[in-house]
């Protein structure tokens, strides 16, 4: 009798209390985990943390290239698109941010997000 062929699964869990990889920067950092052939990061940015200040010197672009696919945790982040475009993201939403963008945290509460896609080369 033929053997049938029998379909791998698995299950791979991770946690950002072991990331793979922590990008610091000005008043903030970078938690990176891979997983299922991706990679997921966690931000986290403190009151008085702008892209264009705190990273803007690492990536060396005019604004923010990366895409972000993002799931927001705790604070205020506002938005601004490279064509004037402004949006706040708070606890519970979920983003997807083009590239072309800055970026700061509003008021005393810290931001934490996760990032389904564009945090590969982020502050690298």
């Amino acid at each position: 009798m033929k053997k049938s062929a029998v379909l791998e699964r698995s299950i791979e869990i991770r946690s950002f209390h072991t990331p793979d990889e922590r990008r610091n920067f000005p008043k903030g950092h970078l938690e990176l985990i891979k997983l299922g052939g991706a990679t997921v990061g966690k931000a986290v940015l403190q009151p008085g943390w702008k892209w264009s200040e705190s990273v803007k010197p690492i990536a060396k672009t005019k604004s923010c290239q990366a895409p972000h696919l993002q799931y927001q945790l705790a604070g205020t982040l506002r938005i601004l698109m490279d064509d004037g475009t402004v949006r706040d993201s708070k606890p519970g939403d979920v983003s997807s941010v083009a590239p072309g963008h800055d970026a700061w945290v509003v008021g005393d509460e810290e931001v934490v997000i996760v990032d389904f896609q564009g945090m590969t080369d982020y502050a690298r």
